[in-house]
């Protein structure tokens, strides 16, 4: 996630400021180091697209509108969209084709978009307004909101309890909304800053508590934590992903590790490099391939090699700053976003010391041809 610097007073942690921090300096020395080319001839001087073990490399980059800042990714197969969450709207892509089909404004910092086609909704978090705005899958148009706690950030989808979970990341809280009527119908204290959260389907949702750097395990249905599982050695987690099947977690962490976690238990099973910079993992069951996407400019790719055992195949590169994911579990492509951005002399208070550079924000697909 990127924080907004108006709505924090702080970043929440040492790890993660150090993360951010050097995603952004990455970020600014390659538009420097590229600065007498075109944007998009500067773009592909950065990207390396030799095939590895995975079989993964660049097989496509799509331009998208707009200059504001990005956080999560969400793909809605069935109509090859892809959903970014890109500063006060949601950009809406359609992979095959490359357009842009809609552009979903009236929103302030969003961050999480998550899905809900059989109530034909689509829900977003937004940190600055603390709120979740929603809007209708056929007409990509807004047709309401929910009110959620400031800076509400990650957000997931359960199909068992039909909810929509906020994670709130400063007021340590999640916001629970019923997804066909679009109304709030819990709240829960986590008891530290939670980021990412997945659901089983089965009843449970798991999320990532950043500051404490542990995983809750919360009831869907009773909207009670459960179980609450130290990730240790991983510290500060972001990204988290399911193994649905052989209920197998995996955390992304700022310590630069994936730990692995059974859901059942809390067991920590394995624990492997990834690269610097982790905010989104993710599970393809097809491939039985973990993500971990990475602001250094790699997507590390581990392999289930069973429940138990796991390896690195390699660190793909792909591009400085593209460090949320979302996956295609059918074509079992891989999307990331990301842009050029560069200092800006001195800044305002409470502002962000760098901003984008006008037309670089654009869509890589990794796939295996």
């Amino acid at each position: 996630m990127m924080h907004d610097l108006k709505s924090h007073a702080s970043l929440r942690s040492v790890a993660v400021c150090t993360g951010l921090i050097l995603c952004v300096a990455a970020l600014v020395a390659a538009a420097a180091s590229a600065a007498t080319s075109s944007p998009r001839t500067a773009l592909a001087h950065l990207v390396a697209q030799a095939d590895g073990p995975s079989g993964y490399h660049l097989i496509k980059t799509i331009p998208v509108p707009g200059d504001t800042f990005w956080d999560y990714l969400k793909y809605q197969p069935s109509m090859h969209r892809l959903f970014i969450t890109h500063g006060d709207h949601v950009a809406v892509v359609n992979v095959e084709t490359g357009k842009l089909v809609a552009s979903i404004g009236g929103m302030q910092a969003i961050h999480g978009v998550v899905l809900a086609p059989e109530f034909n909704r689509g829900f977003v978090t937004d940190g600055r307004a603390a709120k979740v705005w929603i809007f209708d899958l056929k007409t990509l148009q807004v047709i309401g909101s929910a009110p959620a706690d400031p800076d509400a950030d990650g957000d997931v989808y359960d199909p068992f309890s039909k909810r929509v979970f906020t994670m709130n990341g400063d007021s340590k809280s999640s916001t629970v909304i019923d997804a066909k009527t679009g109304k709030v119908v819990g709240h829960i204290d986590l008891g530290g800053e939670p980021e990412f959260p997945v659901a089983d389907g089965q009843g449970h949702v798991y999320a990532n508590i950043e500051s404490t750097s542990e995983i809750v395990e919360i009831d869907s249905n009773t909207m009670k934590i459960t179980n609450r599982w130290p990730l240790a050695p991983g510290e500060h987690p972001s990204g988290l992903a399911i193994d649905a099947k052989n209920r197998r977690l995996f955390s992304g962490c700022h310590n630069n590790l994936m730990v692995v976690m059974d859901a059942d238990n809390g067991k920590v099973v394995a624990s492997l490099p990834i690269g610097q910079g982790v905010d989104a993992t993710r599970f393809d069951p097809g491939t039985g391939y973990a993500f971990s996407s990475n602001g250094d400019g790699t997507l590390t790719v581990i392999h289930e090699d069973s429940p138990d055992e796991f390896s690195v195949v390699e660190n793909v590169k792909t591009e400085r700053g593209a460090r949320t994911m979302a996956l295609d579990p059918t074509t079992h492509d891989v999307f990331l976003v990301t842009a050029q951005v560069e200092r800006i002399p001195n800044p305002p208070p409470h502002t962000r010391p760098f901003k984008m550079v006008p037309g670089t924000f654009h869509v890589l697909i990794f796939g295996k041809d």
